[in-house]
């Protein structure tokens, strides 16, 4: 295995040391021009490695990464369960296990960073993980395909925050921490942070000149307060824990915004058979349950001369006009021995805030009897995403 040192050289006159360890040569990101990487490595013998190139058509199984642990991993499977594909672990102590619903397939459960890793190595097909995890590791590789984007969930962003005492009290952007007289080549701004590949890449494209990197995992915001650090870059969800040790974000100081998505290695996609459609068919699932998030659908009756008539009447309410169109369909019953439709039935979706607006709108045109039931899956034509990732792909 490797033990890497990185120099982070920004600019080249000052310079920290950071570990990475244990990753494997097959691993090792691509790094930008101004961090120099000193690798030593340890010998080992070709078998003993699983990251071999020819990994993607050896083993007949589909793999899934999946996150092992925290609120992303809990969240995840409520996800695939909502969508049909409940992941079933016979022991919650393994890490793998299976969907019964997508033959051939296994689930591997992983560090969203190793997923990332293993998907550029080959030894995992598909994988979700926050989009801040995929940028870190991932660092636009192009075997890397995002499927779906926007899983709704693991909402976060990665940004820069500062003390708010001090020299930063009337620091509020970016651009005011970058013209601060105290950073010379003597004494760069320090930064402590986890993400060694996206925060210097940040910073040198919005020109600081003078700042040096450190890398830390976890607790990051007592870095300032203990002195070994005057800002940091970490991720954000509430802000909460910058708030209560005294710190604060900085306008144009977010670098990315991020929450949970889908991702395929683009080898596997191409020469592994069935993994397309295995993708294919989660992407459905996936769309279709989350399209019909926060929809209703609304059953009513409502008396009219015609069904033309009935849906002019629906038409004229802003809130009345659903995913295309109302769909109106006429109620027959049985009087007097003949058969007659004086009623309409209407059905139409309508999102949760504005359900009772649009019961309101109905009832006064004339709606009676209106039943309500959420949706489970709003299936649309072929989507966008799956066209574009077969445009990706030459296919």
């Amino acid at each position: 295995m490797a033990s890497i040192q990185a120099i982070f050289q920004y600019p080249s006159s000052s310079s920290i040391t950071t570990p990475f360890t244990s990753l494997s040569i097959f691993s090792i990101p691509t790094l930008p021009s101004y961090i120099s990487v000193k690798p030593t490595f340890t010998c080992f013998s070709s078998s003993s490695s699983s990251l071999s190139s020819s990994s993607i058509t050896d083993r007949a199984e589909i793999r899934l990464g999946l996150p092992s642990k925290g609120r992303m991993a809990s969240e995840t499977l409520e996800l695939l369960k909502d969508c049909q594909l409940s992941v079933r672990q016979v022991n919650p102590r393994q890490y793998v296990a299976e969907i019964p619903q997508l033959s051939n397939l296994e689930v591997w459960f992983q560090r969203p960073k190793d997923i990332v890793r293993k998907l550029l190595s080959g030894d995992l097909d598909l994988g979700i993980m926050g989009l801040d995890t995929l940028s870190e590791f991932g660092q636009g590789d192009e075997d890397l395909i995002l499927v779906h984007d926007a899983l709704d969930y693991g909402d976060c962003h990665l940004s820069i925050a500062i003390p708010k005492y001090g020299i930063f009290e009337n620091i509020n952007s970016l651009s005011e921490l970058a013209q601060m007289p105290q950073w010379t080549k003597e004494k760069p701004l320090r930064v402590a942070t986890s993400f060694n590949y996206l925060g210097p890449k940040f910073m040198k494209e919005k020109g600081f000149e003078h700042v040096t990197f450190s890398t830390a995992d976890g607790a990051l915001e007592a870095a300032p307060a203990m002195g070994i650090a005057d800002a940091i870059v970490d991720l954000v969800s509430s802000g909460t824990t910058l708030r209560e040790n005294n710190l604060k974000e900085i306008e144009g100081g977010i670098i990315l915004e991020s929450q949970a998505v889908l991702v395929a290695s683009k080898k596997s996609l191409i020469q592994r058979e069935g993994v397309l459609d295995t993708t294919h068919e989660i992407l459905e699932r996936l769309e279709a349950h989350l399209r019909a998030a926060g929809q209703f659908t609304v059953t009513a009756n409502m008396r009219g001369g015609s069904a033309e008539e009935v849906a002019e009447r629906i038409l004229s309410q802003p809130s009345l006009s659903g995913l295309q169109g109302p769909t109106v369909s006429p109620v027959f019953c049985k009087r007097d021995g003949k058969v007659t439709s004086e009623y309409y039935a209407i059905v139409i979706c309508v999102p949760k805030k504005a359900l009772y607006k649009s019961v309101q709108q109905l009832r006064a045109i004339g709606g009676s009897g209106v039943l309500i039931s959420p949706l489970t899956y709003i299936f649309d034509e072929e989507t966008p995403r799956w066209r574009d990732i077969l445009l990706t792909l030459g296919l």
